[in-house]
């Protein structure tokens, strides 16, 4: 199976499956609203998702040790298409609650069983390029879906969940014909009989990554929650200018993504991860300078480009040293990244209401906590003076 061949499927599948997701932000606390909530049960009807990810991420990513990646993809993508046409046809606030727990636990298969794809049909020296690809159409995906969703909306609420609901199905139908399947391409597809715990997990130096993901993901969800607010009362900015600018940063995320396998063969996961830290850490100090559109679009972006290589970077270095199978791997990192995104908001909010600038000054802290985490591993790990020798 060549690379070249298969990770334009991969990344076409997995924009898709963003797009069909990003579809609904911009109409789903409209929608909700409409149908009696408060600003609590929004909240909660966020959060669900994300805590059903995180429970059922690293489920799946077992099952796809088993039963191959194939199959698994299919139900992720089939469970999303599901919730979508569920919420469309919504007529009341519980029936939105429970599309959104079918589609957290359905669709946990989809990031995990990909990215354990990608290390199944890559080489050490092209893992980084795959997960990159991975995480720039994540990105594209998330920045055009959230406009086509704000055009379908002057139609009607309902409609871009339907679009939503087509999409997905659309991608799973294009999953069935066109993707092969790897597994038995992987070199730990038979350590998948092995009983697999959250203690195990926790044991070793690998929970650093785990770990350093947590962090990184707690510090972007609490921006991600409260820069809106803090853009409008810095430098007055509305919700369409914050559109403009979050599409900037995610573009320059997914180029620098793109740009991955170029990176990690010149420098290697640890050095890239190290710089993306120091990078992120700075964009958060300089948001705290914000003024204008054009700061903002730049710090945000600064911000941005440091976070974004760091996922990636992550997924190929843990895909490459754990012994648990590609997709138990890829599951409990998915599951980290999912409570960092459950807490996040909260913790963002939380210090928001304290000081408007406190939730980046808490990312600065966050950062540098991650930074001497991974500096942790990478001592124990010897993995610069590894990467040297191969050069």
């Amino acid at each position: 199976m060549k690379l070249n061949k298969v990770l334009p499927i991969l990344f076409l599948i997995m924009f898709l499956v963003m797009v069909g997701f990003g579809i609904i932000i911009p109409v789903l606390p409209f929608y909700a609203e409409e149908l009696g909530a408060s600003p609590t049960e929004l909240g909660l009807l966020m959060a669900v998702y994300s805590f059903m990810q995180f429970i059922f991420a690293p489920m799946w990513g077992r099952i796809s040790d088993r039963i191959g990646r194939k199959p698994v993809i299919l139900i992720g993508i089939f469970g999303l298409s599901l919730s979508f046409f569920i919420m469309a046809l919504s007529k009341q606030l519980w029936m939105l609650f429970v599309a959104r727990v079918i589609g957290g636990i359905l669709s946990a298969a989809n990031m995990p069983t990909v990215m354990a794809y990608v290390a199944d049909i890559t080489t050490d020296e092209e893992r980084g390029k795959g997960m990159g690809m991975i995480g720039a159409a994540t990105g594209l995906g998330f920045i055009f879906g959230p406009a086509i969703g704000g055009v379908f909306t002057n139609i009607s609420l309902h409609t871009p969940f339907y679009i939503s609901g087509i999409v997905s199905f659309l991608t799973m139908f294009l999953v069935l014909i066109v993707l092969k399947e790897s597994i038995h391409l992987s070199e730990h597809k038979d350590v998948a009989k092995n009983k697999l715990s959250w203690k195990k997990v926790f044991q070793g130096p690998l929970s650093m990554l785990y770990f350093l993901q947590f962090f990184i993901s707690l510090s972007l969800a609490g921006l991600e929650a409260t820069f809106a607010y803090f853009a409008a009362e810095k430098a007055g900015l509305d919700a369409v200018t914050l559109g403009y600018i979050f599409m900037i940063m995610g573009l320059a995320s997914a180029i620098v993504q793109g740009s991955m396998g170029k990176l990690t063969k010149k420098f290697g996961e640890a050095v890239i991860i190290q710089a993306g830290i120091f990078i992120s850490a700075i964009g958060f100090g300089l948001i705290l300078f914000t003024q204008n559109f054009f700061t903002a679009a730049i710090f945000l972006t600064i911000f941005g480009v440091g976070n974004g290589v760091i996922r990636p970077s992550v997924s190929s270095l843990l895909t490459k040293a754990s012994k648990i199978g590609h997709g138990a791997a890829t599951g409990y990192l998915s599951s980290f990244d999912s409570l960092g995104r459950i807490l996040g908001p909260v913790l963002g909010g939380f210090l928001y209401s304290i000081t408007i600038g406190l939730p980046y000054i808490s990312g600065i802290f966050l950062s540098l906590l991650a930074y001497f985490l991974f500096r942790i591993y990478v001592a124990k790990s010897n993995l610069i003076d590894r990467h040297k020798a191969k050069g």
